[in-house]
């Protein structure tokens, strides 16, 4: 059976792109799954060179295919911030909350029509072959002035999906899933592989 390393332990997200591969039979594993120690180093200067990172140097060291991602919050009226620094946008081990209220008071002065702002994921595909693909998926928004809401991780309880009037983290797991930035990365990636499953 072929063999798929996931470049994550993000039990959640792991589970995501494993729904994904199903159909192609392939043996999945996570970082979590594998005793060498991978030591990788996000040092791009967008989420496209970042995920290629990630999976590249993965690959490198398994000597199979490797799936990454890389994603964020992007906001307008921050000039992209926090973008590829969503994660420690507060500091290098900062929690969602603190990452939340940096945000907030950042916005604190700013009206509604400016808070507009995009979650974007990109995934990269490093094949065994040294080819790396990459697809990119985007969800559009507005951040709220309070946060709401349980569900979801991360920016979910200020960001307001576009064509809706509550948070992310208000909306249940399948409806965020429906409509989320990864979820439009996956699809691209899966229309990908329906057409290049000769290379896998």
């Amino acid at each position: 059976m072929r063999q798929l390393i996931i470049a994550t332990k993000n039990k959640g997200k792991a589970k995501e792109f494993s729904d994904l591969f199903l159909r192609y039979n392939f043996h999945i594993k996570t970082l979590l799954d594998i005793e060498t120690s991978i030591k990788i180093e996000e040092t791009g200067s967008s989420f496209i060179e970042n995920a290629c990172l990630k999976a590249e140097q993965a690959r490198e060291v398994l000597n199979t295919h490797v799936l990454a991602d890389d994603s964020g919050l992007v906001v307008d009226a921050l000039d992209g911030a926090p973008g590829i620094y969503s994660a420690r946008y507060a500091g290098e081990h900062a929690t969602d909350q603190r990452n939340i209220d940096k945000l907030l008071i950042n916005l604190k002065n700013v009206p509604e029509k400016e808070r507009t702002a995009r979650f974007v994921a990109v995934i990269a595909l490093a094949l065994q072959n040294g080819e790396t693909i990459y697809r990119k998926g985007i969800c559009e928004g507005k951040i709220a002035f309070q946060q709401s809401g349980s569900y979801g991780f991360g920016y979910d309880p200020i960001f307001i999906p576009k064509g809706y009037d509550v948070t992310m983290a208000e909306l249940k797991p399948a409806q965020k899933n429906d409509i989320s930035h990864r979820k439009h990365a996956l699809d691209k990636l899966d229309q990908w592989l329906k057409e290049n499953e000769h290379l896998l």
